[in-house]
């Protein structure tokens, strides 16, 4: 095996994913079946077999392996056209052995479809489509012409024309079927797995940059003391040096920058002090700051909160980093796809807290209703994506994230549209274009600060 790339498997689009060892052990478990299966069916069955042509395609196997693992180190990973080789390799070996034992006659032919299987789930869908195709020809071929498989007694084993027939479209239709399902389920745990990795990684960023604050309250609150020292010494040493004016004027400079060092210790004091009160805000201020990054990319961002007509506290909010930035990201969706408007709504009472993130815009497509959430969607809105967002990819990772991260405080998500995606544009109502709400139950964890007061009465429903 060679890092030479022909041009039969060419991707590389999943370097790197399957270990040589893997591919060794399951060689050797295979090698281990075809012995068995061909002493079976020369003693126990008396069927006479090409035993010493059997032999060499079988000690080929054995020579492969044997040579792998005496080169290379069995933790070595394989890249996109090394496995496919070693995969190809497997493929032909098997086809010429069951040549050899009675081609679509001998029951063990379906194991065809494991190279295949193996490609789909670990290789790009290049490199298994020409595998399939591969495969797909060797069946054909053992279909069409193949040894026969002779007992003692001169008796010919085969399979009627039809069933023939049958088990050479069962297998093609098993290498498309299950090639197929397994690229289909590999790439998706994959996307997912990618997915949650970015997830992970922007939820780190916003508890970092929520501890940050406290880090700032501590360094402030240790270098208070030895700051004000410097500014009582330096403020003696102003009177006893009256006489020395160049000295006296240094430590009048000293005096001055000190005091300007405590000042802004305070102000990274009070702006990053974990107390209560910056832990936990009103839902209006703690969404408006969710907002903030994305009031001024041009598009008119419009707020509304509005409890019902019996709760008349607005319920207070913890600076979750997974509120604070899975809401962020759906206001982000809502500014890039807006025409010129987003409206950011909050309504509460005593049973829920619902927040409605809207926009002018086109809207989600119909086709991926039922997919809108799901990490590398791969459209949101053609006509406006590459002329409005150039950049943006259409992978749908934004909304995943917000959805995973909000759902993890509580809430639960719905995804709508705000009009009817064939009306004409003069017959559009105001908020026309995508719908997000999200919704918790008022005992959330996010809202648990509020444990402590009373019930204001009974609940209205949310409208």
């Amino acid at each position: 095996m060679t890092d030479t790339q022909p041009a039969l498997f060419g991707s590389h689009t999943h370097n790197n994913w399957i270990r040589l060892r893997t591919l060794i052990m399951l060689r050797w478990l295979a090698i281990a079946g075809q012995v068995a299966a061909v002493i079976a069916a020369a003693w126990f069955y008396q069927i006479q077999l090409k035993i010493g042509y059997i032999s060499i395609v079988i000690g080929v196997s054995v020579i492969v392996n044997l040579v792998s693992m005496s080169v290379y180190p069995n933790v070595r990973r394989l890249t996109e056209s090394q496995a496919a080789r070693m995969l190809l390799f497997d493929t032909v070996q098997l086809t010429m052995l069951l040549w050899l034992t009675g081609g679509l006659n001998n029951p063990f032919a379906f194991l065809i479809v494991a190279p295949v299987t193996i490609s789909a789930a670990a290789l790009s869908l290049r490199s298994t489509i020409a595998l399939a195709g591969i495969a797909a020809s060797g069946v054909t071929l053992l279909a069409l012409t193949h040894l026969s498989l002779v007992t003692s007694d001169g008796e010919v084993l085969a399979i009627p024309a039809v069933l023939a027939f049958g088990f050479w479209a069962g297998i093609i239709t098993g290498i498309l079927f299950l090639g197929l399902y397994a690229h289909r389920v590999t790439s998706e745990q994959h996307s997912m797995s990618e997915a949650l990795l970015a997830t992970q990684m922007a939820l780190s960023r916003e508890q970092k940059l929520t501890d940050l604050g406290g880090v700032i309250a501590a360094a402030a609150h240790e270098l208070g003391t030895p700051l004000a020292t410097i500014k009582l010494v330096s403020s003696e040493l102003v009177e006893e040096l009256e006489d020395q004016p160049d000295l006296r004027d240094d430590a009048i400079l000293i005096r001055e920058q000190v005091g300007r060092c405590h000042d802004i210790m305070r102000s990274m004091g009070r702006a990053g002090k974990s107390d209560k009160h910056l832990q936990v805000a009103a839902l209006q201020t703690v969404i408006e700051e969710a907002a903030e990054p994305h009031v001024s990319r041009g598009k008119e961002v419009h707020f509304d909160f509005e409890g019902d007509r019996k709760t008349l506290l607005q319920p207070e909010a913890r600076r979750m980093p997974e509120f604070i930035h899975g809401l962020r990201n759906l206001i982000q969706n809502a500014v890039d796809f807006a025409q010129g408007n987003v409206w950011v709504e909050a309504r509460w009472n005593n049973d829920k807290v619902l927040i409605r993130v809207i926009d002018d815009g086109p809207g989600f497509p119909l086709d991926m209703a039922g997919r809108i959430g799901d990490p590398f969607v791969r459209r949101r809105g053609s006509q406006f994506s590459k002329k409005r967002r150039p950049e943006y990819q259409g992978m749908g990772l934004g909304l995943f994230i917000a959805k995973t991260l909000l759902e993890r405080t509580g809430a639960e998500l719905s995804f709508n549209n705000g009009a009817d995606p064939y009306l004409l544009r003069n017959e559009l109502p105001e908020k026309c274009g995508a719908i997000v709400e999200v919704t918790w139950p008022s005992g959330a964890e996010l809202f648990s600060q509020n444990a402590s007061r009373d019930a204001l009465g009974e609940n209205d429903q949310i409208t």
